[in-house]
């Protein structure tokens, strides 16, 4: 590859990740952080905490499911092998930026028939996730077939995944200031079987 071929590369990469980053800023920007804040007290009183999304969303909370561990709070992965079963005093998190994605809205019914409380992660408030959940969390970015680069520049939903990461962070971020706990006793949590 040629010095100019690399520059050309560079430069591209450098322009997409600046857009990306615009793209997020933009987004945070219209974010209704009263709404947003309802979900702290219900991680609060939750006995324990699920997650669940599909794809690059449930990446995305695989995240927040490890930084809350971190916090010391009780938290599973739905689908997980060693995930048990959810009861009335848990709390689910679930992602979808459409609310219709089935295996999610599934979780969700059967957290509801247990007696648990549902809280979505999504773009809109008229979907059956939205339906079922006690709160719903607006992240006001694309969905997957937003083909049409209306809201994103970014390819299939990835505005909406990259939002559900930052948010958890800052929700994890909330929590530590309310809490103050130590990093150093925190990282005690840290799994040390890698």
């Amino acid at each position: 590859m040629d010095n100019s071929n690399k520059e050309d590369l560079s430069g591209a990469l450098q322009t997409n990740m600046q857009m990306i980053l615009e793209e997020n800023r933009k987004l945070a920007d219209r974010f209704d952080y009263q709404q947003l804040a309802a979900v702290i007290p219900l991680i609060q009183k939750a006995e324990r905490i699920f997650v669940a999304g599909a794809g690059r969303s449930g990446l995305a909370l695989r995240s927040a499911a490890m930084r809350l561990m971190h916090f010391g709070l009780n938290v599973f992965v739905a689908g997980e092998t060693t995930t048990p079963a959810i009861r009335k005093g848990d709390l689910l998190i679930a992602a979808s930026g459409s609310g219709t994605t089935s295996t999610i809205v599934k979780a969700a019914e059967k957290t509801v028939a247990a007696g648990g409380q549902v809280v979505a992660l999504s773009t809109t408030t008229d979907s059956p996730l939205a339906n079922l959940a006690v709160l719903v969390l607006i992240l006001p970015a694309a969905q997957k077939q937003d083909h049409g680069k209306t809201i994103s520049a970014q390819y299939a939903g990835s505005l909406f995944e990259q939002s559900v990461l930052l948010f958890s962070d800052a929700i994890f971020q909330t929590l530590w200031g309310i809490d103050n706990e130590p990093a150093e006793e925190m990282w005690k949590r840290h799994a040390n079987l890698e």
